[in-house]
This record gives structure tokens, sequence and C-alpha cells, in this order.
């Protein structure tokens, strides 16, 4: 039987998979320097310094605009004050969304102000903004029922996010297709606006904004998103046979394409230096709030994981890249601007990595490969390395996706992985005015720093590559 056939038997029957040519587990190996790494990085490091500098002192980032700018330079000096190689902003062009003054009120059955955010990449109202009635729905059928009754109204999508559950998760991507293209599903049935619940399953009044697209839409029609509270009171108005009518008014506009950049330094590797392993976070976030969970800390997880490993002078076979990704909200520019640029470069990326779901206690990592037999060895090569990670109950390896700044990577075959945590309290912040750094657990930032350092370091020393069986 060839290698790869005896280790899907292994799989199916939850037998060990056994080391490449005899080599002593990885876990075995790499035992000593991941406990040295662990036990450096929760006595010392600067993530929650830089993350309250990030955060506070520049505040959020939409892409585009002067305070990404000035994150850019920010993490770039960082980075060089640590003594990194080959420390760069790889240029990239990026939309520049701007949100400008926006609100809603209901006009009847009573006057009240409504909570609310518009959506990025939306278009605005007329100045004097627009003045209609509201149609709810709950999904894509009862708009189809709707008709024209939609024309020359809002129509309100009101579909709650399901509560979190250990078995199916945050169900975010079930939920969040109507802020993605409910502009589009609306306008196709005459709709002068689109209004969409947050996506969040607890509220306590916040709005939570975050990407539309219009797709092939032959009307582009303007969209906001508004608080749970707000959305549930015009459903059980219209469900009593009550007439809604609100004023939407939003100076959103689209500015066009300017330049930005991703962030990149490195720790050389020692013998294999053409070899990468790319670990990251995205510097961008939405123009509410600090993006501290999302994704200041993906960022200065990455950023501190590659100083640990440089103050222990702990030097991998390869190069361990960091890379802080441009535009990932609303665009992921990025992403695609660095796979394009560095395509020569991805046969040799080793592996990427990616923190971008927040910063909360750290569970372990998932994979992606787009090759499903590497990928089966790869989960069963990260279950050993991840024992490593036992004292911070880290251990747990997924077959699943990674990171949205990684997806350009994934035609090229490289493995990508996700650092997964607890996110069964992520969508209370998530693109809100809430997302803080008062939100953020320093003891759980430390923790996620020792896991990227640790789990890159491996990728980068280890005898062979993360899905690839040795012959």
């Amino acid at each position: 039987m060839s290698r790869v056939g005896t280790l899907i038997v292994l799989l199916i029957l939850g037998s060990p998979v056994p080391s490449a040519a005899d080599e002593p587990a990885l876990s075995e190996r790499y035992a000593a320097v991941s406990e040295q790494i662990i036990e450096a990085t929760l006595e010392r490091n600067n993530a929650w310094d830089r993350l309250v500098e990030l955060c506070d002192d520049i505040g959020h980032r939409l892409s585009g605009s002067e305070s990404l700018n000035q994150a850019i330079a920010w993490a770039l000096a960082v980075l060089e004050r640590d003594g990194h190689e080959a420390v760069r902003a790889e240029p990239v062009q990026v939309p520049r969304w701007v949100r400008g003054q926006e609100s809603i009120a209901l006009v009847e059955p009573r006057p009240q102000a409504l909570r609310m955010l518009g959506l990025g990449g939306s278009v605005g109202t007329p100045p004097e903004g627009i003045t209609a009635e509201v149609e709810v729905v709950r999904n894509e059928e009862e708009l189809e029922e709707l008709g024209e009754a939609a024309r020359g109204k809002i129509v309100l999508f009101d579909n709650p996010m399901p509560p979190y559950t250990e078995t199916h998760g945050t169900q975010y991507g079930r939920t969040v297709r109507f802020r993605v293209h409910g502009a589009r599903l609306a306008a196709a049935h005459g709709a002068v606006a689109v209004l969409v619940r947050s996506v969040t399953d607890y509220s306590l009044y916040t709005a939570h904004t975050g990407a539309m697209k219009y797709g092939d839409a032959e009307r582009r029609i303007p969209a906001a998103a508004i608080a749970t509270e707000d959305s549930a009171l015009i459903a059980r108005l219209r469900t009593r046979g009550r007439r809604v009518v609100v004023t939407l008014k939003m100076e959103a506009r689209d500015e066009g394409m300017v330049p930005s950049a991703n962030v990149v330094a490195e720790l050389r590797g020692s013998a294999l230096p053409e070899e990468v392993v790319v670990i990251s976070g995205h510097l961008d976030s939405w123009d509410v709030g600090q993006g501290a969970h999302d994704d200041a800390s993906g960022c200065v997880m990455a950023m501190e994981a590659l100083s640990v490993l440089r103050r222990l002078n702990l030097r991998p076979k390869r190069t361990i890249r960091v890379v802080l990704w441009t535009n990932e909200e609303n665009g992921l520019g990025g992403g695609r601007q660095y796979a394009q640029a560095h395509e020569s470069e991805l046969p040799n990326h080793v592996a990427a990595i990616e923190a971008d779901t927040g910063c909360f206690a750290p569970q372990g990592f998932s994979l992606d490969h787009a090759d499903a037999t590497q990928r089966a060895i790869g989960v069963a090569q990260l279950t050993e390395i991840l024992k490593l990670l036992a004292p911070i109950e880290a251990t747990r390896a997924w077959s699943g996706f990674a990171g949205a700044d990684l997806i350009p990577m994934g035609s090229h075959g490289v493995p990508r992985l996700g650092l997964r945590m607890d996110r069964s309290t992520y969508f209370r912040y998530h693109h809100t005015h809430a997302d803080t750094v008062e939100k953020i657990n320093p003891a759980h930032l430390t923790k996620n720093v020792a896991a990227m350092a640790v789990l890159a370091y491996v990728l980068a020393d280890m005898p062979g590559r993360l899905g690839n069986w040795a012959e």
C-alpha cells in the first residue's frame, strides 16, 4: 500500500499517524523549544502596549483613510525598531469609501431616532434623504412573495442571527448574506433603499456595519444596518398592521482608488531562506470603534510572535514573514496584490497563517488546502504539532476556513491556517463602535502570541512541509 493509502487508513481507524522517515514525532522534536517560547511569551511580551498604541493613538483605520496611512507608518517603525529584516511597505491600490453624516428616523407611527450604520460601499441618499414606507421580509422567499409591493418602499431584511452554540458555532455566514446582497435583491423589486438587521445575536442597541455588494444590480440603492432592537420594533409594528415610515439620510460616497500598502517584515531562515511561512493579520478596520478585535489584535499577535522568536535568538530553517494586510474589510486588495506580486514565490510558501477572529482564549488552528488529500495529511500533522500548545489549551485542529486575506494564495496550493479561538461573544463587538481596547483580555492576547509563535517556528523548521507525506 502507498504511504498516502496507509495514512488514509490510519485516519479512518483513528490510529496515530507516524512521522515520515522514522523521524521522532513533531511534538517530541520541538517540545523543548516550544516550552521555551511559551514560557518566555507568558513572562514578557509587548503585545498589549502595542495594541493600546495602535488603537488609542490612531484609532479606526478604514481602507484609503489617513488613519490607515498612520497605522502603516506606525507598524513599519515598530518592526524596524524590533530589528527585523526586510521591513517594507508593498504598494496596493485600495478603494476609498467615505461614510459622511448619516441618520435614520421613524416618522410614522410616531417620531423616534433609530440607531444605524451605513454599509460599506453603499451609495448615499439625496441631501433631503429618502422618506418612504418600510416593508419587512425575513428572507429571499418573503421578498419574492412581496413582489411589486416593494416598489417605491424601503425593504427591511429582519433576519435574526441565531445564538452561538458549540454545535453550530456563530452561524454568521448564514445571516450575513442579507448585508452583502440585500441591496441588489431589493432593488430588483423596485425598492428605493434597503435596511438590514445588524448581524449579531446579542445587542445593547449597537448597529453593526460591514461590506455590501451591488453585483449586477441595474440600480444602486442606499443600504444601511440598523440595531436589532429597531429592526424588531419595525417588524412588530408591521405584523400588527401598522404603517411604518422612516427618513433615511446618508452622505456616503465612493472616492475611487487610492494608494495604500501591505506591511512586511521577516526573520530570515538559516538554511532555506527562500521558503516562507507567513504570519498575518489585517491592519485596516471599519471606520467605527477602534478595530481592536478586528483586527488590531491579529496584527500585534503576528508582530510580537516574530519579536519573541528574535529575542530568544530562535532562527528556524525557513523564513518567517509577517504580513499586515491592507483592505481586508472592503475589497481584499492587500491579499490579492500580495498573491500577484509574489506569484513566482508562492510554490515556496510553506504555509500562511492569519489571525482574524478577534482576541479570545485560543483553541487551536484550522487548515485549508485546495487539495483534499494534502488537507487530510496536513490536519493529521497539525494535530500532532498542536500537542505542543497544551500549556495554553490550544490543541484542537480543524479542517476549514483559514482567513479572507489568504484566499488568493489558495489556488497556488499554499496551505492556509487560521488561529481559532472562543468566538461565542465576538459578534457583540464585530464592526461596531464597541470594538475598543478594553474589550480585549491581555491574558488571551499573550496566549495567542505564544500560539502563533510556536506554530510558525515549527512549520518553518520541521523536516518536511505541512500536507506533504514524505516517501
